[in-house]
């Protein structure tokens, strides 16, 4: 059984949390609204994590892309169809294995998605340093020790 320390503290990581994701989604919203990224359509913020995912990982198939997302394939595929129409993914045969259908991004939405990569970076650039380095330097330190619980616990599941 949790202390209500325990309980506490976890309360506050999950409001600090969605504090920090509220506030890049913020930044990726404003990047991407009406920057005519590609054919002057917005992405909504399903889209914009999507390809994100897909930025992170070359060769990306719909099953792959779903398992990132933690959403059911055919709803990926559905909505690969519609970045597909708009212009921000491409469906192409892998290099490696034919058989296999693969997802990248578009060259426009490349290009787009490294600006909006670099307006992230920048805003944790302003964050660290408004934090000071030695909170920094803990951060990280917290951040090293929740990456590799949550890659043990990803491990785990496979």
């Amino acid at each position: 059984m949790s202390s209500q320390k325990t309980n506490e503290q976890a309360r506050f990581i999950a409001r600090a949390g969605r504090k920090l994701k509220d506030h890049i989604f913020s930044i990726q919203s404003g990047l991407h609204s009406g920057s005519g990224s590609c054919k002057g359509e917005e992405l909504s913020m399903a889209q914009v994590q999507m390809v994100m995912a897909v930025q992170s990982e070359a060769d990306l198939t719909i099953t792959r892309l779903a398992g990132k997302l933690k959403v059911a394939p055919p709803s990926v595929s559905s909505m690969v169809d519609r970045l597909v129409e708009k212009g921000v993914l491409l469906r192409e045969r892998s290099e490696q294995d034919r058989r296999k259908v693969v997802v990248r991004l578009s060259a426009k939405a490349a290009v787009h998605a490294e600006r909006m990569e670099g307006v992230v970076l920048a805003a944790f650039l302003d964050l660290v340093e408004k934090v000071g380095p030695e909170t920094a330097e803990k951060w990280c330190e917290v951040l090293e020790r929740v990456e590799q619980v949550l890659m043990a616990n990803e491990n785990d599941d496979e």
